[in-house]
């Protein structure tokens, strides 16, 4: 649209404007044809020319094609999975860590300067509870018939060996102790195991974190005050607090809710649906305060961009939390979440049920034992984050064209064997990557190798517009597709002996093949690392 965007500057009528730029784009060499439509439109085909020379570009470029510098080293955090250190890592946390971590990679690749973080939220409650928990099995461990689990603590065979190490170190001397004695002790403790075993569940899926922030670090008081009140102090300084009233939840009737003053964000003025409360009744900060201290030390630690990945349940954040980062950081930097929706489980068609209070749920470990962890990776993301997607057991361990994972690295085992083959039956080809680079690209004329260069060329504005809104989802779509293409190309050359891959009696030929066969292993390659899966040489 060119012409007509330019006509009005050069008082040109648009129609005459884009003949003239298409007969100038008719002499370039990379060009086909240039056709005029409508008011002004100008239609390009590119030449068969264009596309050899290209894919000389994409050797050349190796592993690095696609990626560059459209980030332009921007800081950005990634905080990703964050779930209570209560438990051992279960498949609803197992999509928000694989979206959050191939997202990472994915940014990282587009040429941001991107940290991996993990909120621990050690503070609250549903610790307490915890070590409640943990000290009954440690009970439980010296020998005590502690029955059933009282109602409200966590019964999951998970705490049995956290109790028993309890029991190693510290002997019967707690059972001497009033509560408020064990209690931070044993709370200390139970955080320590849990966390271990978020980060061993978490390492089986190939997810690491550059930083573990704990949430009582905000809580933890220098002399009288805190991360959280410093912080609320700068936030009455900036005049984004005040006293003021809320107006009841909804469901909530006006003669039952105690209409109090008490200290409230502005965040109605950035965006939100209402102010937020800063301190509860009883004085204590609220969990909003410590969401908005947590968000200023990412701040100060120089991120402009904080990307948050949670679950469904937490669709009430996303104006706050983007209110928030508008105000602290005065419109300087960006809060962005993206909701991870349920994932079901089946197995051959029926649906496995869990509940995690009850201590009956598939953990992550288990589901990453069963099915491998590039299967977990790449099907967590074969469904953009929002949507709610289903993963049956039998059909990602499938070996067929149904299974994408499969079917994507099966691509790259192919293409592999291709140059096992070609050193069987051509021994004095020569075909190392500098050999490659020179081949000459231009014999390559069939539609499908062809539409094979094309696919590959979308690579780079795959990663660019994936990184920049944020869905890596779209990586798993692409690499499916381009090894559709090339599988598709493999069975034409079964069936026509003239565009087989290898063809002994032109080695010229054959040549360039292996050139076109390894660009799109390289790209295969590229994208499954992003996506955080292997790229088999071989498979059987």
């Amino acid at each position: 649209n060119a012409a007509m965007v330019l006509a009005k500057q050069v008082g040109s009528n648009p129609r005459a404007l884009a003949e003239t730029i298409a007969e100038a784009l008719r002499a370039e060499p990379a060009f086909e044809s240039a056709d005029i439509a409508g008011p002004g439109f100008i239609n390009l085909r590119l030449a068969d020319a264009f596309w050899a020379k290209h894919l000389t570009h994409i050797l050349e470029a190796g592993s690095s094609y696609g990626g560059g510098e459209a980030g332009e080293g921007l800081k950005v955090n990634v905080e990703y999975v964050s779930a209570n250190p209560t438990g051992p890592m279960h498949v609803g946390h197992c999509r928000g860590a694989v979206v959050g971590d191939a997202l990472a990679n994915l940014l990282d690749f587009a040429g941001y300067d991107v940290t991996r973080e993990y909120y621990t939220n050690d503070a609250g409650g549903q610790i307490d509870v915890l070590a409640r928990s943990v000290f009954l099995r440690y009970r439980e461990a010296l020998g005590e018939d502690i029955g059933a689990m009282p109602e409200g603590l966590y019964p999951g065979d998970y705490l049995v060996p956290v109790g028993q190490k309890l029991a190693e170190e510290q002997g019967d001397k707690l059972l001497a102790m009033d509560e408020a004695e064990w209690l931070p002790m044993v709370r200390d403790m139970s955080i320590d195991a849990m966390m271990d075993l978020i980060r061993s569940d978490l390492a089986a899926l190939g997810v690491e974190h550059d930083v573990f922030f704990s949430e009582r670090s905000l809580h933890a008081k220098d002399g009288n005050t805190s991360a959280i009140s410093e912080t609320v102090a700068t936030l009455e300084d900036m005049g984004l607090v005040y006293n003021g009233t809320l107006p009841p939840p909804k469901g909530v009737a006006q003669e039952d809710w105690e209409d109090r003053e008490q200290l409230l964000f502005r965040s109605t003025d950035v965006g939100d649906d209402m102010d937020r409360a800063l301190v509860k009744s009883n004085g204590d900060y609220t969990y909003f305060a410590a969401d908005v201290a947590y968000f200023k030390d990412k701040f100060d630690r120089g991120f402009k961009e904080m990307i948050m990945i949670l679950g469904a349940d937490h669709g009430g954040y996303v104006k706050r939390m983007e209110a928030l980062g508008r105000a602290v950081s005065s419109d300087t930097a960006k809060v962005t979440i993206r909701l991870c929706q349920l994932v079901k489980l089946f197995r051959d068609g029926q649906p496995i049920k869990m509940s995690k209070r009850s201590g009956d749920f598939i953990t992550l470990r288990e589901v990453v034992d069963e099915v491998g962890r590039d299967a977990v990776r790449f099907m967590m993301l074969y469904r953009k984050n929002d949507a709610p997607l289903d993963f049956d057991f039998a059909k990602v361990t499938d070996q067929s064209k149904d299974n994408p994972v499969f079917y994507v690295q099966y691509a790259h085992a192919r293409a592999h064997s291709v140059f096992r083959q070609a050193a069987r039956d051509m021994p004095d080809l020569h075909m190392n990557e500098a050999d490659l680079r020179t081949a000459d690209t231009s014999l390559l004329t069939d539609e499908g190798e062809l539409g094979l260069i094309r696919k590959m060329a979308e690579y780079p504005r795959i990663i660019d517009a994936a990184a920049r809104v944020h869905e890596p989802h779209r990586l798993a779509f692409y690499l499916y597709e381009l090894a559709s293409l090339f599988h598709a190309q493999w069975n034409k050359g079964r069936d026509e002996p003239a565009l087989r891959f290898i063809n002994q009696e032109n080695a010229t030929l054959t040549l360039a093949r292996l050139a076109l066969v390894n660009a799109v292993a390289t790209i295969i390659a590229s994208g499954l690392g992003i996506i955080g899966a292997a790229a088999p040489q071989e498979m059987r």
